[in-house]
Formats: C-alpha cells, sequence, structure tokens
C-alpha cells in the first residue's frame, strides 16, 4: 500500500470538490480584515457531517442550534459571522441564529435544517439582523470562495488561516480543507475556537467521529494562548463523498491514511492559530517526551505552554529555565527531579535533576526567534506529547483591555 499526502498550493476549504464559499461586508465587525464579516459554506450534496464544541456551560445560541442539527448527521451548509458571538442574548439570540439559517437556506434553496451557525465576537451584544439580513442576500457563492471565508471569519487574528492536502491511495484520490480563526480566548478542551474542516472523501460516520475527535486532541486541544475557553468554539467536520470512492471505514488502510491526513491539516492549522496569538511575537512549542501515558504527557506539556511565567520569560528572551521546571511539577502527572531533562532548543540545560554548564548567551539567542522550542524528558515512560502556545506581551494586555471601547 502506498499512501501519499500532499499539500494543496493555496489551499482552502473548497478545495476538495463540491464545496462552494462566499463571503461579504455585514457591518457587523468594524475590524475586519478586507471588512468581510460575514462567510457562507455550501456543498453541492448533502454532507456526513460532525462536531466538537466547546464545553463551557455558557453556550453561544449558534453552537446550541449547530449541537441540535448535526444529531441528525448531516449538513448542507454553514452561515457565520464575526463581530458579534451572539452569546449571552437569550431567546433572542436563538431567534437570531435560526434566522440566519433561514435566510442563508432561501438564497441557497435548500431546508433550513441543513444549514449550521457560527459566530464570533463580543459576547452579550445581539445580532444586527437588519444588516445581516441584506448581507447574507450578497454573498456570491464559488469553487474558489475558500479564502473569502476565512479572512470573514476573524477578529483579532492579523492572517487568515487555510490549508488543504491530497491523499492518494491504492489508486484513489480525495482532498481534505480547512479553515480556523482564533486568536484571544483560546484555551480549548474537546474543542476550540471556530475551525471548519471539509472532505470529498466517502466517509463513514463513525469513523467520521471518531476521526475528528483524534485529530482535535493532537492539534486544537493541544494549544493555548491565554488559559481561557469560548463560549463559541466548533470544530465542525462535512465529508460530501463526491469522489464517490469506497466508504472508508474504521480499521482500513485507508482510515490510516484519512485519520493521517486529518491530523496534518489540524496541526497546521493549530499551529498558525497559536502563532498568531493576540499580541504574540512567537510560536512557543513545548514537547514531553517519557510520560507514564499519553495523557499525563499532554498534560505536562499544555502546562508549561500555558504557564503565563514561561510566556513572559519567553518574549523577554530571559532564560529562566527554572519557570519551566516549575510548570511541569505543579501540572498534576508523576515527576522525578532526578530523572528530568531539559532541553531549550538544541541546548541541552538539565540531565537528570542537574543543571548543567550552557551558554546562558546562546539560549538568549534561541529565545530572540520567531519560533522557540522547549523540550522535556520525564524518563518514567513512553507517552509523548506536544503542545503550543506563545508569548505573553504587553500588546495582549493592550488588545483586551481595549476589546469593546
Amino acid at each position: 500500500m502506498e499512501v501519499k499526502i500532499e499539500s494543496i498550493p493555496e489551499g482552502t476549504i473548497t478545495s476538495p470538490e463540491g464545496f462552494h464559499a462566499g463571503a461579504t461586508c455585514a457591518g457587523i465587525n468594524k475590524k475586519a480584515k478586507d471588512k468581510l464579516d460575514l462567510g457562507i459554506l455550501f456543498s453541492e450534496v448533502p454532507c456526513a457531517a460532525t462536531a466538537l464544541f466547546t464545553t463551557n456551560r455558557i453556550k453561544a445560541a449558534p453552537v446550541v442550534l449547530s449541537q441540535e442539527r448535526l444529531q441528525q448527521g448531516r449538513a448542507l451548509a454553514l452561515v457565520v459571522n464575526s463581530g458579534c458571538a451572539n452569546a449571552c442574548t437569550g431567546e433572542k439570540g436563538l431567534a437570531h441564529a435560526a434566522e440566519m439559517a433561514e435566510l442563508t437556506a432561501e438564497g441557497i434553496g435548500i431546508s433550513p435544517e441543513d444549514v449550521l451557525v457560527a459566530s464570533t465576537g463580543v459576547i452579550g451584544q445581539p445580532l444586527p439582523m437588519k444588516r445581516i439580513r441584506t448581507a447574507i442576500e450578497q454573498v456570491i457563492l464559488s469553487r474558489d470562495g475558500g479564502h473569502e471565508l476565512a479572512k470573514a471569519m476573524l477578529t483579532t487574528d492579523t492572517f487568515a488561516k487555510e490549508t488543504a492536502v491530497t491523499v492518494k491511495i491504492d489508486g484513489n484520490e480525495f482532498a481534505i480543507g480547512g479553515v480556523a480563526k482564533g486568536s484571544g480566548m483560546i484555551h480549548p478542551n474537546l474543542a476550540t475556537l471556530l475551525c471548519f474542516l471539509t472532505t470529498d472523501a466517502v466517509v463513514e460516520m463513525d469513523f467520521l467521529k471518531s476521526a475528528l475527535k483524534k485529530a482535535v486532541d493532537v492539534s486544537f486541544n493541544m494549544i493555548s494562548i491565554d488559559g481561557d475557553t469560548s463560549t463559541n468554539d466548533m470544530v465542525l467536520l462535512m465529508a460530501n463523498g463526491l469522489t464517490g470512492s469506497e466508504a472508508i471505514i474504521q480499521g482500513s488502510d485507508q482510515a490510516d491514511a484519512f485519520q493521517q491526513a486529518l491530523d496534518q491539516v489540524c496541526i497546521y492549522l493549530a499551529r498558525y492559530v497559536a502563532r498568531d496569538g493576540e499580541g504574540a511575537t512567537k510560536l512557543i512549542e513545548v514537547t514531553v517526551g517519557g510520560a507514564p501515558t499519553i495523557a499525563e504527557a499532554r498534560s505536562a506539556a499544555r502546562t508549561v505552554a500555558t504557564s503565563s511565567l514561561v510566556k513572559a520569560a519567553v518574549h523577554g528572551a530571559d532564560p529562566n529555565w527554572g519557570r519551566v521546571m516549575a510548570a511541569v511539577g505543579r501540572s498534576g502527572v508523576e515527576v522525578v527531579e532526578s530523572k528530568l531533562d531539559l532541553y531549550i532548543g538544541d541546548i541541552p540545560v538539565v540531565k537528570a535533576g542537574r543543571l548543567l554548564p550552557f551558554g546562558k548567551r546562546s539560549v538568549i539567542q534561541l529565545l530572540k526567534g520567531s519560533e522557540v522550542s522547549i523540550n522535556l524528558n520525564l524518563n518514567l515512560g513512553s507517552g509523548n506529547a506536544t503542545a503550543w502556545g506563545c508569548d505573553l506581551s504587553e500588546e495582549y494586555v493592550t488588545i483586551n483591555s481595549q476589546y469593546m471601547t
């Protein structure tokens, strides 16, 4: 069996066959990139669809609506806006989310029950439905409209996150594409931010659900920007099956290839979400190896990547390695100091719990880079995991102290 996964140049969510998208300016998000703040995604044929949502007990209206509709395991379209989260808006917010779906369905010519809704932005404010009603009519769907959709999702993000890959296996070929947004209020649990994924593969529903959860666990669930979990988080995967090949089922060679490709797409998007954290100047990658279990490796890596003191030290290029040790020590996982190894970049700092003589200037130079890697080996087992975060800058405080003003 030969598997080949290749990135699609300028790939996006509409790279898989049969998906169309478009976006427009509704005047909801005053800081919208290219003035796009409302977008629509549509599949030519019904999709098997599944999603993971925020575990925050306060759930935005679009989350409530989309969770309910996805119980049928299918979808044809999605409408998304930025600038207003439509969260903490009560029955009025639910009515607005439903109306967005109805307007989208009417414009395309499908059932409202087949339309999902997502929103992102300020919490506690009602959607400007008068503007939205007009804007939805203006959206023009096209095969390359994924790039517009990716921009329409952004809030404090500084750039769009989008990618796509093709998978070739045993003479068959399919594609997976995706877009994501996220810059602040990012600390996922089961799902995170907004991410929409598409594929033209034929995928059996049970495997589709399993594949999405596994991909999210190694990607979006391993990033953190500020320790806050949003009310609007949603990761959606739609499979329209237009390749017409045999259905991908759990345990098959095709399933392994699909999982590998989906993981690749999600990790790519997750890394760029972390890199584009509010006020961020650096991406932090934390790898923990030698943990008793994978779950403990993930917990330790996430704790270090989330530590405000570690993030601040990286921002200032301060070689304060003790902050990393303190973070892993409080992570709740099994740690034996006398067995712990620590590397910053490729420079060994601690071996078997003992500080090594290292070039301070060399470490400072590494910390000044745009990407900083921290590697820990607990030497207690075979569990490995990688987490991503960003540095903590003065700009983060500025952005979040003026978000509504």
